[in-house]
């Protein structure tokens, strides 16, 4: 076992030992209560890599006996699918099997729809309980019938006291580093360069221990760290190329309105095999959240960008892409729709659930209309320049202010439209 990686040596085999994600393991959790009944529904784990995902499926399955059976979208076909569900089908059947069998699908985003209408069948049959993972938004990625078939779970990042947890139990628990003897001195650049992967820690403390010569105590400082990462940046990152620092880097040189940055930073992401969908996904976001009404015209573009890869695949990709990003970071920028929904959901907490005003409100029956609903709603139509003043708003918020046009342009010439129709 020692010749394992440190990562695998450590994998939890029980609840009990699980660091994280206590919303939904800790006590009075869905997944704890799930457990613990031994009736396991179908679901999706989605999360950012290292949070544990694939060994909470393992404990589970453990947990309530159950055979398990693991696919990788990335190298499974439709053929692979039906093999394991027959096999799943035959376990159902033994007389000494636990629970259901238990299907695990590593990337599931990455299952075409055909394959994942080959699970369809067997899910809904209860001849298996899928479990999937994901490092991407399931609504974007997992075709309906299958979603509507099982429940999401968002998985976060490990915090800097789980992390922590984390290396006290590996230093104590695993032979290597316990025989070799390690001296913490500082973790401040451990955990950052960590960023909340469980995986991340544990292949630092790998290379650390690998990279100190025989007999020595392995020293965890800050400059030790540092030093040893900038010698070999891959080996805290074995699952793609830093992969969340370079999209967080796109992002904010698009938003900086650095074209020269955002193209840089784009080409690091298709030589290094990014999915192209993945950075149309985060240009559409883009196009919303920074630049907005300020453009609106970048939504269009980034959704045609989005269309294209679908089409067209890569590499050709790279140039709608590469287009989108240019013509984003170089527009205008206005963030005030999503300030506004912001605000918005905001006021929503505080003030719960207020009623709609009687004149908004539908009157389909009779008795509706004779308690008032929908009296004294003017028709905007009905009125010149198609406008007519009235409240929209709950009484309680009337006059309240959620959107807040930004300085540009095209949001002064609606806010100048705002303040004649209002009067303000």
């Amino acid at each position: 076992m020692s010749l394992a990686p440190l990562a695998e040596r450590m994998r939890p085999q029980t609840l009990d030992d699980y660091i994280g994600q206590t919303h939904l393991v800790g006590p009075g959790g869905v997944l704890r209560r799930m457990i613990e009944s031994g009736r396991v529904a179908s679901f999706i784990l989605w999360g950012p890599p290292g949070v544990g995902k694939t060994t909470l499926a393992r404990i589970i399955a453990n947990s309530t006996k159950s055979a398990f059976h693991t696919l990788s979208a990335v190298t499974s076909g439709v053929k692979d699918v039906r093999e394991v569900i027959e096999m799943c089908r035959r376990d159902a059947q033994s007389m000494f099997s636990g629970g259901r069998p238990i299907l695990f699908i590593d990337e599931i985003h990455r299952f075409s729809k055909s394959q994942q209408d080959s699970l369809l069948g067997a899910v809904e049959q209860g001849v298996v309980t899928l479990i999937g993972a994901t490092t991407e938004n399931p609504s974007f990625e997992v075709i309906r019938p299958l979603l509507s078939r099982a429940q999401v779970y968002t998985l976060k990042p490990l915090e800097e006291a789980e992390l922590q947890q984390l290396l006290d139990h590996t230093l104590t628990r695993d032979e290597v580093l316990s025989e070799r003897g390690v001296e913490v001195r500082e973790t401040t650049a451990l955990f950052r360069y960590a960023g909340g992967d469980a995986r991340k820690l544990l292949n630092i403390l790998e290379l650390l221990e690998q990279s100190t010569a025989a007999g020595k105590p392995i020293v965890i400082d800050d400059a030790t760290v540092t030093d040893n990462l900038q010698q070999n940046p891959q080996a805290y990152d074995k699952g793609g190329e830093m992969h969340y620092d370079i999209i967080s880097a796109f992002i904010k040189s698009v938003r900086g309105s650095d074209p020269d940055a955002a193209l840089y930073w784009l080409a690091r992401m298709i030589a290094g095999g990014e999915d192209p969908e993945f950075i149309a996904r985060r240009l559409l976001i883009l196009a919303a959240e920074d630049i907005g009404l300020a453009n609106p015209n970048a939504l269009l573009l980034a959704n045609a960008t989005f269309d294209a890869i679908h089409k067209i695949g890569m590499p050709e990709g790279r140039i709608p892409l590469a287009e989108c990003t240019v013509y984003l970071a170089t527009s205008a920028k206005s963030n005030s729709a999503y300030m506004g929904i912001a605000a918005a959901l905001s006021e929503v907490e505080r003030t719960g659930n207020l009623p709609v005003p009687l004149h908004l409100r539908n009157a389909p029956t009779s008795l509706m209309k004779k308690m008032g609903y929908g009296t004294n709603y003017k028709y905007a139509h009905d009125f010149p320049g198609n406008f007519v003043r009235q409240q929209f708003l709950p009484d309680a918020l009337r006059g309240t202010r959620l959107w807040q046009p930004c300085d540009n342009a095209a949001e002064q010439v609606l806010a100048q439209r705002q303040r004649e129709r209002w009067g303000e």
